[in-house]
């Protein structure tokens, strides 16, 4: 018999006095309760006990009468936990099952998430540094790179732990673009557990987000009240108890999280019942000091991903947006009609702008929102090709939809009515003043900076529900965003072209000028141009896409779009030529090769394509290689490749132009590459800067860099040693040397003459291979790429120090260098010593002879075999088996191994080859000729210039020579399985052409006469 402690009171909970190890509950009654007795749970049949709660708890969820058995806390727990379970559950589909792909707002037609939604490419990253690229650069640079990691991960695998990880993953911080679909992935995995589809081992998933948490800036809670304000089911249930649970913390946008975060100076918190400031629950739900057993999971675009610090986040992973089968498989979910969405894929692909936006699956939605509205009644020919024009009918349609919804007029009418002029002329200041602050969500206060009052705002995001939206947060707080950042951008051009052309106030440059009527016609001229330094000055092409709207605006075909709404700015013509003719002068000009590519899409605003289509025309006929083209010409080569939807593989700048300068020009596709092969491009510290940049890129796709051949010395080795260090950094090989090995086990980066050689383990780059064979380092080198792999540390399996001269004290005795595997891998390091800091090619120079045996009988040799002339009268020499009979040549003595260079005076017209042994001596035809088969390579020499041939194929060279002499020089490279032919001038190396393949026998050196009296001398070096 136990002694009960009555409380008066309605729905109360009566406690007992304790028996051992247990305490006693009766439960939740409507009565007082006097008097005592033993009280079996009528669930499990036990005593009733009661296991961690307090009087200060308040009152469980069951009322249970005095007629009824009682059930214990255990049970009863149970069942609080099963309630508020399917009372969160039914809440979170409630919220989640239906997008709102433009904003959620009452009356807006849903689209069921499940219907619509398409996997996304979420895949682990490496690094949190901050991208300070405008958006749009990052989108233009993911959908270059088509290639995928190996494995993604799903949403809803986002908690699984890797294979190779031994700790489960408590955080997950998730970046990308705005609209890149990171809150509609957050929505889908609660949505799945809510529908009891996945992850049913959870208990509770509380969905936050920032913009919500911003409002609550200036109140304090514990953790437990600020689930319980959000998520009343737990309040309700009595459940204030989370360590025994699986919990999940959903942080959306930390982008837009307002408090600072100071996790170096924060308060600690343990006890989730003690009240603070939201951003220090945050920092110490994060940090792991309140509920460390919690699983979070936090979303933000690239720019704000460290303010978290890495020690506090277990995986980091990246949202990566549609690929081209995606974008199509959207649009087929999007529309049931065949037909419409064919055109729509269609149209999408034959403006490659529009194509690349589609990366990101909100512009997916606002191209639906167009196309779908324009097929009705506009012909194909008419739908938008460029950005502006898809944004200017975005906005027309949505002026139309609020006419016919709100103001009870036709889809015909002119959508343009005083109202809506005046909300658009609003929402463009605001659009204008936030994105010069780069503030993309708008509360109270930044209104009230732009003369909007609250309850304007809330017109607007009422009545254009697909262009401005409002979120209510805790207390019906308002927060206000547009639903993109390019629709942000879009509006502030718009008004700032607006403004000039009513007013000529130019608001960038906040310069005054006269009214419009008394402007002369110059001044628009400068408005633009203004606009464009301005572009090209600001930090990170922050004003891009801006620059971009703000020029489209100014054509005469889109300001009559938009007729009603804008003044037209009359003959435009002559603007419009002055502004494409300033373009193409600063692509000219110095400026960087990413700002160089924007101009080419401005120019695209503006319709002029000139530039591009000349460059396009030579690739076509195969002639660019013979091309001398212009900086702005290398630019538009740049941006082709770019836009081209072939995949970036390899890059190989022999093929376009074997100098410093076309490699800076063409950086960005460097970048974009896989493979870069850059060998004896005479690179110099300058390209090692932009290299080492390139590395440092969290957007370079490089595995692959081959920069052999090249005199990098000891400071572009510091240089590029720099780029190394860098977390960000993917390479899997730096190749700047002599390279014998294949493992097809590594994916290889080849940078001619250094060669290190990562592998992939577990998401991360270790340096496995490192070969910097004759790259001209000394002792110096050696210690700068020692301090990168100690900041990057490396298990190497192979390093190649041959054909330097590193010292000898130096390589082993540092930790990182350190070839720990029983037995110890290679150790190259010689051949070494100061002869191989000789520069350029001539390093590897071989002394060859004339083989007599294999000379052609009208081919007169002497100098010691040095020199071969044809003549008229064949030899008296004996036949022998190895002589060409019919063919005038003749072969070097000596085999060619390793790495060979030699030099050779030349007149007249002849080969200059290199040859199997196996060629066949006897017969005329192209079996036996140097060139004419796949057992030779030739370089022919004539007083025209150059030609090349192999396999019988011919192809002039667009090195021309009036001389019928001349020196030239062939490198061979037989384990890289390249030949490559120089002119030599004035001791300076010029490059021909190269052949790279796959050599299966020893080689020779070998010569061709075609003409009498033509000659040719080995030369000493």
């Amino acid at each position: 018999m136990y002694s009960i402690c009555p409380v008066v009171g309605d729905t109360v909970v009566q406690w007992i006095d304790l028996v051992p190890h247990r305490q006693k509950v009766l439960g939740s009654i409507s009565t007082p309760v006097h008097g005592g007795g033993t009280f079996l749970c009528g669930i499990c049949m036990f005593s009733p006990c009661l296991r961690g709660f307090s009087p200060e708890m308040g009152t469980l969820p069951f009322h249970l009468c005095l007629e009824h058995p009682l059930n214990c806390l255990l049970c009863l727990h149970t069942e609080s936990i099963d309630w508020c379970r399917r009372k969160l559950k039914d809440k979170l589909k409630e919220k989640f099952e239906c997008v709102f792909e433009g904003i959620a707002k009452a009356g807006n037609p849903k689209t069921l998430l499940n219907q619509i939604y398409t996997e996304l490419y979420i895949t682990e990253g490496e690094a949190t540094e901050v991208n300070q690229d405008h958006e749009v650069r990052q989108i233009e640079t993911a959908s270059r790179n088509p290639h995928r990691p190996p494995t993604t991960i799903t949403c809803t695998d986002i908690f699984k732990t890797p294979a190779d990880r031994h700790q489960p993953i408590r955080t997950v911080l998730t970046k990308g673009v705005a609209g890149i679909g990171k809150t509609v992935s957050t929505q889908k995995f609660s949505l799945d557990w809510a529908e009891d589809k996945a992850n049913q081992d959870i208990h509770f998933i509380f969905p936050f987000t920032f913009r919500e948490l911003n409002v609550l800036e200036q109140k304090k809670f514990s953790l437990v009240e600020l689930v319980q304000h959000f998520f009343t089911e737990t309040k309700e249930a009595g459940i204030w108890i989370f360590e025994d649970h699986q919990v999940v913390f959903i942080l959306d946008g930390l982008d837009e999280c307002r408090p600072p975060l100071d996790f170096n100076n924060t308060q600690i918190l343990t006890d989730v019942t003690e009240s603070s400031s939201v951003d220090v629950l945050l920092m110490n739900l994060i940090r792991g000091n309140l509920l460390p057993s919690a699983r979070l999971w936090i979303t933000t675009r690239p720019a704000a991903a460290n303010q978290i610090p890495e020690a506090f986040h277990g995986m980091v992973t990246e949202v990566r947006g549609f690929t081209d089968p995606q974008k199509e498989e959207y649009f087929r979910k999007r529309f049931t009609d065949e037909e419409q969405t064919n055109t729509i894929i269609s149209h999408v692909k034959t403006s490659r702008s529009v194509h690349i936006m589609c990366h990101i699956p909100i512009f997916c939605w606002i191209t639906a929102t167009v196309l779908e509205n324009m097929l009705k009644s506009t012909e194909r020919r008419q739908l938008p090709k460029t950005l502006t024009q898809m944004y200017i009918h975005f906005l027309v349609v949505q002026a139309k939809l609020k006419n016919v919804k709100y103001d009870g007029r036709s889809w015909k009418d002119l959508p343009w009515s005083p109202e809506t002029r005046k909300m658009i002329e609003s929402l463009g200041k605001l659009a204008f003043e936030q994105l010069k602050k780069g503030n993309l969500i708008f509360y109270e206060s930044d209104l009230t900076e732009c003369g909007i009052d609250i309850s304007s705002a809330s017109v607007y995001s009422g009545v254009f529900t697909e262009v401005f939206k409002e979120e209510s947060g805790l207390y019906q707080d308002q927060v206000f965003c547009f639903i993109h950042l390019s629709v942000q951008e879009f509006l502030a051009a718009l008004h700032v072209h607006q403004t000039f052309t009513n007013t000529g106030v130019n608001l960038p440059s906040e310069q005054q000028t006269s009214v419009w009527s008394k402007l002369s016609k110059v001044k628009p001229v400068q408005f633009y141009q203004t606009a464009v330094d301005q572009a090209l000055q600001s930090p990170n092409g922050h004003l891009d896409l801006f620059l971009r709207f703000l020029l489209g605006l100014s054509l005469q075909t889109n300001q009559s779009l938009l007729h009603g709404l804008v003044k037209p700015t009359g003959s435009s013509s002559k603007t419009n030529q002055k502004t494409v003719e300033y373009i193409k002068k600063k692509i000219s000009e110095n400026v960087s090769a990413e700002r160089s590519i924007n101009l080419f899409h401005c120019l695209n605003e503006l319709e002029d394509g000139s530039l591009v289509d000349q460059i396009q025309q030579y690739l076509r006929s195969g002639r660019l290689s013979t091309k001398k083209l212009s900086p702005a010409q290398w630019s538009a080569l740049a941006f082709i490749l770019l836009s081209s939807e072939k995949d970036l593989d390899v890059f190989d700048l022999k093929e376009y132009c074997g100098s410093e300068e076309v490699l800076l020009r063409l950086l960005p596709v460097v970048k974009a590459s896989n493979k870069a092969l850059l060998s004896g491009c005479n690179l110099s510290d300058r390209s090692c800067e932009a290299l080492s940049s390139v590395l440092r890129s969290q957007s370079c796709s490089l595995t692959h860099l081959d920069l052999s051949d090249n005199d990098l010395k000891d400071s572009g080795v510091k240089i590029l040693s720099d780029g190394l260090k860098s977390p960000g950094c993917r390479l899997d090989t730096l190749r700047s040397g002599f390279n014998t090995e294949h493992n097809t086990s590594f994916q290889c980066l080849s940078t001619s003459s250094t060669d290190l050689q990562l592998c992939s383990e577990s998401g991360t780059h270790r340096l496995c291979t490192l070969k910097l064979s004759g790259c001209l380092i000394t002792e110096e080198g050696c210690s700068s790429l020692v301090s990168a792999l100690q900041s990057n540390p490396s298990h190497l399996r192979l390093l190649d120090l041959s054909y330097n001269h590193p010292g000898w004290i130096t390589v082993m005795e540092y930790p990182c260098f350190q070839l720990t595997s029983d037995p110890p891998p290679p150790f190259r390091l010689d051949p070494a010593g100061v002869r191989w800091l000789t520069p350029g090619l001539r390093k590897y120079f071989c002394e060859l002879t004339l083989d007599p045996n294999t000379a052609n009988r009208k081919l007169k040799l002497s100098e010691n075999n040095k020199k071969v002339e044809r003549v008229k009268e064949g030899q008296s020499n004996p036949y022998l088996q190895d002589r060409f009979k019919d063919c005038e040549q003749v072969m070097c003595s000596t085999g060619l191994t390793g790495r060979c260079y030699w030099e050779v005076q030349w007149s007249g017209w002849v080969e200059i080859s290199v040859t199997y042994r196996g060629i066949r001596r006897k017969g005329n035809s192209r079996d036996s000729w140097f060139g004419g088969n796949d057992q030779s390579w030739s370089l022919w020499c004539y007083g025209g210039g150059y030609s090349v041939c192999h396999k019988n194929e011919y192809t002039p060279l667009p090195q021309s020579s009036s001389s019928s002499s001349g020196t030239v020089s062939v490198y061979v490279d037989c384990p890289a399985g390249s030949v490559s032919f120089y002119r030599v001038s004035s001791d300076k190396l010029i490059h021909l052409h190269t052949f790279k393949t796959t050599f299966t026998e020893p080689l020779f050196g070998g010569f061709t006469l075609k003409d009498t009296g033509s000659t040719v001398c080995l030369c000493d070096v």
